[in-house]
């Protein structure tokens, strides 16, 4: 079992639900339904896809379900929408669209080039010099047919450089969906810790409602002092107001995973109800294993590596224009003038192209392909090197949430004990009210830390699964809702 799997990650792409989510292809797949055109180079096919519009609503070649939001969203429905209906995911395709048809154009250079010329005028001459019909028309008719023969491996460092820059284009459009990914998945639980956090401070708040209301009783019995009451009353009111600013939180929050599903912020929304909690799943030792495999499997990385190779054809294609090029060509030129002239001429020929000076511009490309490729290798040993720090934070963060989690609910289970003593004391004339409020806050915090451990973990999960490389479909079946506790 691998070290990611251990640690509650799979690596198996699109193994779960059927949605939307599994038609984006986490490798360089472009779409299956496209305009093709089979061409040949020294006898072997070579195939131009080109993928046809994508339109909003779309994701790869397939319509996406719009999201019923008259119903509780589980994660998984929240990640097929984000997919389905952000702008990012139609930009990332249409980028990926744009270098594939980039390389239909280098590929093109493999092709004869056909040009067919017509023209017609009318003349007129003076009477006196017309040794013809007058007016008279002319008519041409000339066509152009060449082919490139040798150039040196221009062409071929050309195409080269197409498809490695498609190659990057395809690993950008699975960082962008990685990216929105696990924005979905901060959004998601950031609006369930909010909704765990409103729901805490309405306990907290009832709970001091209550102190408020025995510290009252018992300051009209006249068993309690008037500052007893006022700090029962100020401990109230500050809940109320926690309370109300939880709610303005979870607002915001539902805002923030609207625009996230791309879809307007003032859209209700509703979530599966979240509140069987589970501990977190272990994390694996073995970091080592961990940044190994997200440098095999980071798209950002793959991209990188790809601008690489493309910057190097680059150099390559600039050194071949600078060498001469052989053509052979084919034309036929008609002209019919009247009646009484008319020509027609064929001609067979072999072109070769030598360039002697163009002002040392061919020196200068080399050199600034070769200056753009060493910008392209720093920026892809930087990518390398922050991946073994995304993979490094990530890890810690997931460590640190699980232990957080068991420590929050030994404090919890703790701080209600407390509170609850506390209060019964109080009311049973043996206790003061400073231990009760003391005890209701500490308890009220306890609950918040135990909301945001949980927020942690679960981000701190897919967080992780991104700095590898493998946030996908599966993994986000994994996280848990009401389904999938």
């Amino acid at each position: 079992m691998s070290p990611l799997a251990r640690s509650g990650f799979t690596a198996s792409p699109y193994a779960a639900l059927p949605i939307c989510l599994s038609l984006i292809s986490l490798t360089t797949a472009l779409p299956a339904q496209a305009e093709s055109s089979i061409w040949y180079k020294d006898g072997n096919p070579l195939d131009v896809t080109v993928p046809a519009a994508i339109p909003s609503g779309y994701v790869g070649n397939t319509a996406c379900a719009a999201p019923n939001l008259q119903n509780a969203l589980t994660l998984g429905e929240v990640a097929d929408a984000t997919l389905c209906n952000n702008p990012q995911t139609r930009e990332a395709w249409a980028n990926a669209r744009v270098q594939a048809a980039q390389v239909g154009i280098a590929r093109s250079a493999y092709l004869p080039s056909v040009t067919d010329t017509v023209g017609t005028n009318i003349n007129v001459t003076s009477p006196e010099l017309a040794t013809r019909n007058n007016p008279y028309s002319n008519l041409s008719n000339s066509i152009v047919a060449s082919y490139l023969l040798y150039d040196f491996g221009n062409r071929d460092a050309t195409l080269e450089n197409a498809r490695q820059l498609l190659q990057a284009a395809s690993a950008t459009q699975d960082v962008t969906v990685q990216t929105l990914l696990l924005s979905a998945v901060q959004a998601y639980y950031q609006v369930q810790a909010n909704i765990a956090a409103l729901d805490a401070s309405r306990e907290a708040e009832r709970a001091s409602e209550e102190s408020f209301k025995a510290a009252d009783a018992r300051y009209k019995a006249g068993v309690a002092t008037p500052a007893d009451k006022l700090q029962a009353q100020t401990a109230y009111a500050q809940a109320t107001l926690s309370r109300i600013t939880a709610e303005g939180n979870l607002k915001t929050a539902y805002g923030t995973l609207a625009n996230v599903m791309g879809i307007q912020a003032n859209q209700p929304i509703r979530l599966v109800n979240n509140t069987n909690y589970s501990t977190l799943q272990p994390v694996s030792d073995d970091i080592d294993a961990l940044i190994e495999q997200a440098r095999n499997r980071r798209p950002d990385l793959m991209a990188s590596e790809a601008q690489v190779k493309a910057a190097q054809a680059s150099i390559d294609a600039s050194k071949a224009a600078a060498k001469p090029t052989v053509s052979i060509a084919m034309s036929n030129s008609q002209q019919d003038g009247s009646s009484l002239t008319s020509a027609n001429t064929s001609t067979l020929g072999l072109t070769v192209s030598i360039p002697l000076f163009s002002g040392y511009a061919p020196t200068y490309r080399i050199r600034s392909a070769e200056a753009t490729r060493e910008v392209r290798a720093a920026q892809r040993d930087r990518i390398r090197l922050q991946i073994s720090l995304d993979v490094w934070n990530a890890y810690q963060n997931l460590r640190t949430a699980n232990e957080s989690v068991i420590a929050a609910q030994v404090l919890v289970q703790s701080a209600e004990e407390s509170s609850r003593v506390a209060l019964g004391r109080y009311k049973a004339g043996v206790g003061n009210i400073i231990d009760t409020l003391n005890a209701q806050s500490a308890l009220a915090s306890a609950k918040q830390q135990l909301i945001q451990a949980y927020l942690n973990g679960n981000v701190a999960r897919a967080t992780l699964a991104q700095a590898v490389g493998v946030l996908d479909n599966a993994m986000i079946q994994t996280l848990p809702d009401q389904n999938n506790p």
